[in-house]
């Protein structure tokens, strides 16, 4: 099974894209995790509307190949990291790759999240999508180490 992160945004901050990379490198080869960039549509005179329909033709091409697709929305489910740990032992169990797509600074389009497997939230607090990128790849990380059994993660 592979992992993908499809983040709209430009390229993130140094300190972000080491930080990803570390993530990245940790991961079991068994279940890799790749980001991929998807370039913003640019703003000029265009509606919101038609920024996001734009970036969502984007989404869906790169969104191509993978089965399951995981939107992160602030209305998404609010889990722990042992529930994200057990929602990705099932995904593994049930195999296919999965995607986790974070929007632009406009979010995502509507039609786009209502066609998605499942929406996450990441926090109840507004987080820069950079910022958003380097915790879902800890978190993924963690989640892993979890279902792994690996003392990376210690509850209590």
């Amino acid at each position: 099974m592979k992992l993908a992160i499809l983040a709209v945004g430009h390229k993130p901050p140094a300190w972000v894209a080491q930080g990803c990379a570390e993530y990245l490198k940790r991961m079991p080869r068994e279940l890799p995790l790749a980001i991929v960039e998807i370039k913003p549509e640019t703003r000029g005179s265009k509606s919101r509307e038609q920024l996001l329909a734009a970036e969502k033709a984007r989404l869906l091409a790169a969104l191509n190949g993978y089965g399951r697709v995981v939107v992160l929305d602030e209305r998404g489910d609010d889990l722990s990291t042992l529930r994200l740990a057990e929602r990705l032992q099932g995904w593994m169990r049930a195999g296919g790759a999965t995607a986790f797509v974070i929007g632009g600074a406009d979010g995502i389009d509507e039609d786009l999240k209502l066609q998605a497997d499942e929406a996450i939230r990441l926090s109840s607090l507004t987080l820069p999508h950079a910022l958003a990128r380097l915790i879902l790849c800890e978190q993924l990380y963690r989640a892993t180490s979890v279902v792994r059994q690996h003392p990376y993660h210690r509850e209590g």
